[in-house]
């Protein structure tokens, strides 16, 4: 990092950094470069992160799963729903997608909250908004914590969005913060009242728009270290012009990085050292906050990744659920994995290198260990002399 000596009011940038520097700020900033908190373990991933995304895919295990797994290693399965769930620790909420969120982060959302209630539905119109509404809470009310089957059941029958009123109008209360969603069973939202989940005096609306933003803002900012204003607007999917309104209070500084081309700004306690320890090597979800934004991961790693679950399969290139390979702190390989029995199958393998071959092999081998598997089989790879040296590398192993 080079310092550049500017007032402590100019906007210009307060140092330059490199590429490298800013790679190294981004995995710290993530959790993905020294020593894991593990006293803190997922909870503390969870708070670090600011938000970690649902989705419905499960293979190796469900993304939320897989996120603590990269920065903790094998933790059990069983402990991160716990973790995540248990005593009122979080919610589900809209950020960058559907999210876990730490329960702390409820009141900073309330812009959001109001938008919803602003423009009056979401997708759905409901026949009697106030009767199912009222319907809805009554239930809670008298009966606890309930999934959508146990208020009446989701849907009237057709396809999947063909939601019933019951399903319409608790959706609604979720957007609108009447109804909370404490957890998942059986991959089933768990709704509750608000009032009784959100401990009180976090139970407000009193934050006005910009210091809502102002705080995802710089959330966003120290979990990514260095980041644009479109890193900054895609971490929680706001606007590019909510950002620019409260940039400059957010508490981020201006920073110049070689080769991006674009203004950034970064969070003043990762520029304090410079990041040092040791690189987890480890498969990563498609959806891990390190890359869920495709410009920002081709920018830092040279990477260009893409979920391809939702492509038809002759179209695909790396499979359905690649994961990339982190190692060494750069992004080199993918694998599509898959389970059978307690066969960890690597149904499509790329790799950078010959260097990626022996992390690759103990990326396979420690997450099929972790999901109760106890050996590898690879099934395609798209270099042969790669594909020979991870097999070998596999069998040693």
């Amino acid at each position: 990092m080079t310092a550049v000596t500017q007032p402590p009011s100019s906007p210009r940038p307060v140092t330059t950094l490199s590429r490298d520097d800013a790679r190294r700020l981004a995995l710290r900033a993530q959790g993905l470069l020294g020593a894991p908190d593990r006293r803190a373990g997922v909870r503390g991933v969870l708070r670090h992160l600011g938000a970690v995304q649902l989705d419905t895919i499960s293979v190796l295990a469900r993304s939320h799963e897989l996120v603590p797994y990269a920065r903790l290693g094998a933790v059990g399965r069983p402990a991160v729903e716990s973790a995540y769930w248990a005593d009122g620790h979080s919610f589900e909420y809209w950020s960058h997608a559907a999210c876990i969120l730490p329960i702390e982060e409820w009141p900073h959302f309330a812009f959001r909250r109001r938008a919803r209630r602003a423009k009056g539905r979401r997708w759905h119109v409901m026949e009697d908004s106030e009767r199912s509404c009222a319907a809805v809470l009554d239930r809670l009310t008298a009966d606890g914590p309930l999934t959508t089957s146990e208020l009446g059941g989701g849907r009237n029958g057709g396809e999947w969005w063909d939601w019933s009123e019951t399903k319409i109008a608790v959706e609604w209360l979720l957007d609108t913060g009447e109804v909370v969603c404490t957890r998942r069973r059986a991959w089933k939202r768990v709704y509750d009242l608000a009032e009784r989940a959100v401990p009180q005096e976090l139970l407000h609306d009193d934050l006005d728009d910009s210091e809502c933003i102002r705080r995802l803002v710089a959330q966003a900012g120290a979990a990514m270290g260095v980041a644009t204003r479109a890193d900054l607007a895609d971490y929680h999917r706001l606007k590019g012009e909510q950002v620019e309104a409260v940039i400059a209070d957010s508490g981020l500084v201006p920073v110049e990085v070689e080769g991006w081309g674009k203004p950034a700004w970064a969070d003043p306690a990762a520029l304090a050292d410079a990041p040092r320890g040791r690189h987890r090597t480890t498969l990563l979800s498609p959806f891990d906050s390190l890359i869920w934004d495709r410009p920002r991961t081709e920018r830092i790693f040279d990477f260009t990744h893409r979920l391809e679950a939702y492509v038809p399969r002759p179209r695909r290139i790396h499979g359905y659920f690649a994961m990339p390979l982190l190692a060494g702190g750069r992004l080199v390989g993918r694998v599509d994995p898959a389970r059978e029995g307690t066969t960890l199958v690597a149904r499509q393998v790329s790799m950078q290198n010959h260097k990626a071959v022996a992390p690759m092999a103990q990326a396979l081998l420690e997450a099929a260990t972790w999901v109760g598997c106890d050996s590898v089989r690879v099934e395609r790879c798209d270099d042969p002399k790669l594909a020979a040296a991870l097999v070998a590398e596999l069998r040693q192993g």
